[in-house]
C-alpha cells in the first residue's frame, strides 16, 4: 500500500501479525499428524496391538485403541500408494482386535466379510488443491467467447436494429461498452450467454437489446398474464432501474414492459399483467406469490435473464430462482449476467443453460483504474467530524454504513449539522425509498447514506465520492460499494475510514480487493479532506 505523511497504520501496529506460510497449508488427510517412531519392530504383535511404528497414522481414529492391526503387515502407518486409510481405518474399524481376534501379517488369517485392503483408492487431494465453488469456464458444455481486441465495433456492426440504435442515441449512448460488444453477437444469435463484468460496466443494455430484438422477431404475440420475456433481479430498486432502461428500447419495437416486486400493493401489478405485457422485470418473491395466485404464468417465456445472479445467491434467492426457471419452457434462450460467477451459479448454468458462451471482460475482483482509493486512519473521537467534512463536499457523495440503524442515525446527524442527506435501507417503505433515491438522483440532495442495499443496481450518474463509513466485511462488498463511482470511464474517489481496532480488517480487505490505497492519518481540518471533496 502507498503511504503519505510517513505513516503506514496498516503495518505499524505491533499487535497485528500475519500468518506464516505453514499456518495456512492444508494437511493431506485433514487430521493431525505425529512423527513416526521406528524401533526395528514395525509389524503387529501377537496380541493384536500395534507396534510403535504404526502409531503415527492418522487413519487410526482413536489413538488410545491398542487392539487395531495393520492388515498388510507393513506397520508403517501410511503406504505411498494411498491405501493405508482403506487398509487400516476401514478394515480395522469393522474387525478391531478388542475381541481378541488375530490376523497373520501375511494375510493368511480369515479376512473380513468386505475386505477393501486390496482395492486401490485414490488419495484425497490437499485442501488447497481441491476445486473451489467458483464457476470454472473450462467445464463443458460452456464455450469461451472470443476476446475482443482492437477498437470496439459499433452497434450497427454488432447487428443492432436501427430503431434501437436511434433510441440509444436519444439517451446519449452512441457506442457499446466492452461487455456489450463482447456478448451482443452471440446473444442476438439466440445463444445462451454468461456475461461477467464489474458493477457499472453496462450489463443492463447488454441483455436488454437481445431480449427486445428476440421478441420483436418472434411470431408470438402478447397474451394477458403471460409474459414473453422474464428478467429476474434481486432488489426492487434494481427492478425499477432495469425496467426504466428497457422501456425506451421496447417502445422502439412496440413492446410493453412491467415490473413485479414486493413492498407495494400487488393490484396495480396484477392489472398490468392482465392487460398483456411482453417483458416482465421481477423479484423472485413477489413473482412466486402471483404465480401461486394464478395471476401470472411463465409457460410462454421465450427469453429468461438473470441479472446480478451472484447477489441473488448471496440473498438466498436461488431456490426460488430455480422454481421460476423450472416454470419456463426448456427451449428458451437464457442470459445470465453478473459481477462474479460463483456462489452456486454454476448449478444454474449446468441445469438451465445449453452450451453457454462465456464472456468475461473483468476478473472476479477488478479495481477500476479511474478510481482512487484512500484510507483515512482516524480516532473514534474524530470520526464523526471527519465524516461530516467529507459529506459537506461540493459534489454528490454516497456514504455506506453497515446497519440500517447506522444509516438512519447518520443521515439525521448530517441534516441536523447543515448537510442535507437522505437515507436508503431496507426498513424504509417503497415510496420512501423511491422518493429518497429520486432526490439524490436529481441533485436536490447531494448526500445519500445507505446500507449495502445500494451497492448493487443503483445507477446514479456523477457520484464523485464513495465513503465507507463502516468498512465492509469482505472484499466483494467493497468493490460493489466502490463501483457506484468512476462509472463509464469517469473518475471517482473512494475513502475508507479506519479506526485503530479496524487496522487488521482493512489490511485484509485491501489485499483481497487487490488495491493499494493511499494511507493518511487524518484529523478534522486535515488538508487531504478538502483536496478530495473540493471544499476549502
Amino acid at each position: 500500500m502507498a503511504c503519505i505523511n510517513g505513516h503506514h497504520p496498516l503495518t505499524e501496529n505491533p499487535t497485528m501479525t500475519t500468518s506464516s506460510p505453514s499456518s495456512t497449508g492444508a494437511r493431506p488427510s485433514g487430521r493431525s499428524r505425529r512423527p513416526r517412531q521406528r524401533n526395528g519392530s514395525q509389524g503387529t504383535s501377537s496380541n493384536g496391538a500395534q507396534s510403535n511404528g504404526s502409531q503415527g497414522t492418522s487413519s487410526n481414529r482413536s489413538q488410545g485403541a491398542s487392539g487395531r492391526q495393520n492388515v498388510n503387515g507393513s506397520g508403517s502407518g501410511r503406504s505411498t500408494s494411498g491405501q493405508a486409510r482403506t487398509g487400516q481405518a476401514r478394515t480395522g474399524q469393522g474387525t478391531g482386535s478388542h475381541n481378541g481376534s488375530q490376523r497373520s501379517t501375511s494375510g493368511s488369517a480369515q479376512q473380513p466379510r468386505r475386505d477393501r485392503s486390496q482395492q486401490p483408492r485414490q488419495q484425497r487431494p490437499a485442501a488447497s488443491q481441491r476445486p473451489q465453488a467458483e464457476f470454472r469456464p473450462e467445464q463443458p458444455p460452456a464455450v469461451q467467447g472470443i476476446v475482443q481486441t482492437g477498437p470496439l465495433p459499433t452497434f450497427a456492426e454488432l447487428g443492432v436494429p436501427d430503431a434501437i440504435i436511434a433510441s440509444l442515441a436519444k439517451d446519449g449512448v452512441t457506442s457499446p461498452f466492452p461487455i456489450q460488444a463482447a456478448t451482443m453477437r452471440d446473444a442476438l444469435a439466440g445463444r445462451d450467454v454468461l456475461g461477467r463484468g464489474r458493477t457499472g460496466s453496462g450489463k443492463t443494455i447488454a441483455f436488454a437489446i437481445p431480449t427486445v430484438v428476440a421478441l420483436a422477431n418472434s411470431t408470438t404475440r402478447r397474451t394477458p398474464s403471460r409474459p414473453r420475456a422474464l428478467v429476474l433481479v434481486p432488489t426492487r430498486e434494481l427492478a425499477n432501474q432495469v425496467a426504466e432502461a428497457m422501456r425506451p428500447l421496447a417502445a422502439a419495437m412496440s413492446l410493453k414492459v412491467a415490473t413485479v416486486f414486493g413492498g407495494v400493493g400487488q393490484h396495480p401489478q396484477i392489472a398490468a399483467l392482465r392487460s398483456g405485457i411482453d417483458i416482465l422485470v421481477a423479484c423472485p418473491g413477489r413473482l412466486e406469490d402471483l404465480i401461486q395466485q394464478r395471476q401470472c404464468y411463465l409457460d410462454r417465456v421465450e427469453v429468461t435473464v438473470l441479472d446480478e445472479a451472484d447477489h441473488m445467491a448471496d440473498l438466498g434467492f436461488l431456490p426460488g430462482v430455480r422454481r421460476l426457471m423450472d416454470a419456463t419452457p426448456a427451449g428458451g434462450q437464457r442470459l445470465l449476467f453478473s459481477a462474479t460467477l460463483d456462489n452456486g451459479i454454476d448449478v444454474l448454468v449446468k441445469r438451465y443453460m445449453s452450451q453457454p458462451v462465456i464472456h468475461s471482460v473483468d476478473p472476479a475482483v477488478a479495481p477500476v483504474i479511474t478510481m482512487t482509493h484512500h484510507v483515512f486512519a482516524v480516532s473514534i473521537a474524530d470520526k464523526p467530524a471527519v465524516v461530516r467534512a467529507l459529506a459537506a463536499g461540493a459534489e454528490r457523495s454516497l456514504l455506506f454504513t453497515r446497519t440500517k440503524h447506522g444509516a438512519k442515525k447518520l443521515a439525521k446527524q448530517l441534516s441536523t449539522n447543515g448537510v442535507p442527506a437522505v437515507e436508503l435501507h431496507g426498513n424504509l417503505s417503497q415510496n420512501a425509498r423511491e422518493r429518497n433515491l429520486e432526490s439524490f438522483s436529481n441533485g436536490s440532495t447531494r448526500v445519500l447514506v445507505a446500507t449495502d442495499i445500494a451497492a448493487r443496481g443503483i445507477h446514479v450518474d456523477d457520484i464523485a465520492l464513495v465513503v465507507h463509513v463502516d468498512p465492509p466485511a469482505e472484499h466483494k462488498a467493497y468493490l460493489h460499494r466502490s463501483g457506484r463511482t468512476a462509472r463509464a470511464g469517469s473518475d471517482g474517489v473512494v475513502v475508507t475510514l479506519m479506526t485503530p481496532e479496524q487496522v487488521g480488517d482493512v489490511r485484509s480487505l485491501a489485499r483481497a480487493a487487490k488495491i493499494e490505497p493511499i494511507i493518511s492519518r487524518v484529523t478534522p481540518g486535515h488538508p487531504m479532506i478538502g483536496q478530495l471533496t473540493g471544499s476549502h
